[in-house]
């Protein structure tokens, strides 16, 4: 499933917390590559992520936990 992560909502969002949550849920990410991703959506700027099917459900409450807007591409 691919998700497009539109922005963050959070009053004072944990640059640390974001990244590990989108290590743990992309299925071709890194440590790094999601420190750049969470760099990129805390600027403003929309970035596609794709999740493996049988994480999805867990991935999505990850994200709305950490107000984090999303859409779900496919």
């Amino acid at each position: 499933m691919k998700l497009n992560l539109l922005s963050c909502d959070a009053q004072r969002p944990d640059k640390r917390a974001i990244a590990k949550c989108i290590t743990e849920i992309s299925s071709n990410s890194n440590a790094s590559l999601a420190n750049e991703i969470t760099a990129i959506l805390l600027e403003g700027d929309a970035v596609d992520i794709e999740v493996d099917d049988k994480n999805s459900g867990s991935a999505l409450r990850a994200l709305r936990k950490l107000s984090i807007d999303y859409n779900i591409m496919e």
